[in-house]
């Protein structure tokens, strides 16, 4: 026997089947929305894991292509390595999750949520946050929770809570919020330039339908919740921490950590740690733990450091952004360079143009995403913090910055009738020391202007850091976080947007949430900092985007056809269309609404590709006049091609205003001559004629 729990949300049925299946997992919830349905499990080891210094937390979400009806494409009929989509929901289920565990807490858990079903109207994402949240409840695995998650869209000034995909693919919002039972806890957000006020009002409608959400898994916990399994904790003894005050006073910490370098930073923290060494020379369980005692004596130095004294360890005011620098143009023979300073944080973007058929394919669960032209990729090298390791590709951290980014810069982008490219635009992280992924977002803003893309507005991004103490009402908001203030604060609360409004949004935390204060206080605190970087630095930098694109990049013309006339572009099995790119060497590029692109670097090659295409899809007009090649010589006349699959016949009586005898003693194959349609004959067949061209057109 199951039980099975059902609550209305946003209009439809939310159901929670528990002891149905995977009943050997620590805890399981068959869920179902509407239609969607998704098995959500978490599972933890016995033991802890030996020699780490961090929670081993993996959140898988598995998209199954069976949910949509679909087989996986490629030669192997089955679904490979997460898709980028499948990698970022994972990321967004792990950033609310993660600090309710125990911090001494050292077993692998994995959270696992697996697509079987998609019902267009019910967001998979959405029921695999909650069934992570209900799985780790009913377990035996420690959680201070339970937590929810909502998300809210906005069609023409209307807040929608759970849209449907129809909705998403429409809205100008797409946020996701998680809350605890009192505070907000993640907030992620794409706009289309949303003012901070109705940001922050979609903020608390979702953390009210979430708190509606936390009632309902709390009647699920009562009845099926298992006792929670006691565990080792792998927290530094007390003893440890007053021992090494005794070698190192808290002055002598604060004095190594006060600095705004951080290679000098490092290096005092290398000498302290060198000492403590050696004084517990004879102890070999503290040396093991002497590396996490060293960062907690760090953690909290800064922190006291901050909130009690207001001094951050680069001596900068808590409202004070780092050095500000910025150039373009700075790669040569790329379409588009430009770079970002940001104190010790340093990102170089480049831009690349493509026509539209360089776009990339989405095989996904998502029937209105099948393709995007705007791609964003971050890089994160080991040089750009001063480390040694081999590049293994992007992880997930890399491919959430990108994603971040590219979701910032989308709203601004011009539409594909304005600008008939595909683009991409790769950061490369030179220099990291906190919130590189914003510094992106400015790089590329201004590598975009300088590719010349037609860019509606500016976009700049920047972080917000939180440092709170025992009570609600004892914080500290920081701008400009750096990678120290980062690693020992409590928040990173990302915002990028334009003059008029937010575009994106990224709010990781490490403790159970933040007030409504703290929130509009960090909102209003980036929209402070992001107006001054888009005035005094980037606009000052490139104020507007180039009239033109790089000399490097392919140049493209884009016309209209009649969609009927499709067919006759392409010819049969493409013959037409690739002998008009064999000759002209461009690419062309035609899509179902009949929007031809023309893509090239020969300027004139590119005006014969398309007077062949304008040529093919106009119907001969009585009195035009054309330019043909002969292609073929009969008795009776003469075939002349106008472009390739286009022809006409010149009778024998209309090539010359003389009689003559043959059609050889005038013509030749290969000669280009003009020609004007003479309406049709007799028989209903075009006629053209060479003798009666007005003199003027020839």
């Amino acid at each position: 026997m199951y039980k099975s729990f059902t609550m209305e949300l946003a209009g439809r049925n939310l159901t929670v089947e528990i002891d149905r299946v995977a009943k050997q997992a620590n805890g399981a919830a068959f869920m179902h929305y509407g239609e969607t349905t998704v098995l959500s499990t978490a599972t933890a080891s016995d033991k802890p894991r030996e020699g780490i210094d961090f929670f081993p937390m993996s959140v898988e979400y598995e998209e199954k292509l069976y949910a949509v009806g679909k087989i996986p494409g490629g030669f192997n009929k089955r679904e490979g390595k997460a898709s980028e989509h499948a990698i970022l929901t994972s990321r967004v289920i792990d950033r609310p999750m993660r600090p309710l565990f125990p911090k001494d807490y050292r077993n692998d858990v994995t959270l696992s949520n697996m697509v079987m079903s998609v019902d267009p109207d019910c967001n998979p994402e959405v029921v695999a946050m909650l069934g992570s949240s209900i799985a780790t409840c009913i377990s035996d695995i420690p959680f201070d929770g339970p937590c929810a998650a909502t998300m809210i869209g906005m069609i023409d000034g209307e807040l929608i809570v759970n849209p449907t995909l129809a909705q998403k693919d429409v809205s100008d919002l797409q946020l996701t919020v998680a809350s605890t039972r009192e505070k907000v806890i993640m907030i992620e957000a794409g706009a289309n330039e949303i003012p901070e006020d109705k940001m922050i009002e979609a903020i608390f409608m979702a953390h009210d339908v979430n708190r509606e959400i936390i009632t309902f898994i709390d009647k699920i916990v009562a009845e099926c919740g298992k006792e929670k399994h006691t565990y080792e904790s792998c927290a530094v003894p007390e003893e440890l921490f007053a021992a090494i005050k005794e070698v190192v006073t808290p002055e002598a910490m604060e004095e190594a950590v006060f600095s705004d370098d951080k290679q000098t930073r490092e290096g005092n923290i290398r000498v302290i740690t060198e000492k403590l060494e050696e004084a517990f020379a004879d102890n070999e369980e503290w040396l093991a733990l002497l590396p996490d005692a060293v960062y907690q004596y760090q953690k909290k130095t800064v922190r006291k450091m901050i909130l009690k004294d207001h001094k951050r360890p680069d001596g900068r005011d808590i409202r004070q952004i780092r050095a500000l620098a910025a150039e373009t143009d700075l790669i040569p023979r790329v379409h588009g360079s430009a770079m970002f300073t940001r104190g010790q944080t340093q990102i170089c973007t480049i831009t690349t143009l493509a026509p539209l058929s360089e776009a990339q394919r989405l095989d996904g669960l998502d029937e209105f995403e099948t393709s995007k032209r705007y791609m964003h990729h971050y890089n994160f090298p080991s040089y750009s913090v001063g480390e040694t390791k081999p590049s293994r590709g992007p992880g997930r951290r890399e491919i959430g910055h990108g994603a971040l980014a590219e979701r910032a810069l989308v709203p601004v982008l011009p539409t594909t009738e304005e600008f008939p490219y595909a683009i991409r635009t790769v950061s490369e992280t030179f220099e990291s020391n906190g919130s590189t992924s914003q510094a992106s977002i400015c790089a590329s803003t201004m590598s975009l202007m300088a590719a010349g893309v037609p860019i509606k507005k500016t976009v700049a991004g920047i972080s917000c850091g939180l440092v709170t103490g025992d009570t609600d009402d004892d914080y500290i908001v920081l701008t400009d976080i750096q990678g120290l203030e980062d690693f020992f604060g409590d928040m990173d609360f990302k915002v990028a947007g334009t003059h008029d409004g937010i575009t994106a949004i990224q709010m990781d935390i490490k403790i159970h949430g933040l007030t409504r204060p703290i929130i509009e206080e960090a909102i209003a605190r980036t929209k402070e900092a992001r107006e001054y970087i888009l005035t005094e630095v980037m606009e000052k930098c490139i104020p507007a985007p180039r009239d033109h694109v790089n000399e490097y990049a392919p140049k493209i013309i884009q016309i209209q056809i009649d969609p009927e006339k499709i067919g006759d572009v392409v010819g049969q099995r493409g013959k037409t269309i690739n002998a008009i790119i064999d000759e002209t060497g461009v690419k062309i590029d035609i899509d179902d609404t009949g929007a031809v692109s023309v893509c090239g670097t020969d300027q004139e090659m590119m005006d014969k590709a398309l007077h062949y295409v304008k040529v093919i899809t106009t119907d001969f007009v009585e009195g035009q006049i054309y330019t043909g090649k002969v292609v073929s010589i009969k008795d009776f006349g003469a075939f002349l091609e106008f472009a390739p699959g286009k022809e006409g016949m010149v009778h024998i009586s209309k090539i010359a205003k003389e009689r003559i005898n043959r059609v050889e003693d005038v013509l030749t194959l290969g000669d280009k001559v003009k020609v004007i349609c003479m309406g049709k004959d007799k028989m209903g067949r075009i006629s053209f004629s060479i003798k009666d061209v007005p003199k003027d057109a020839q």
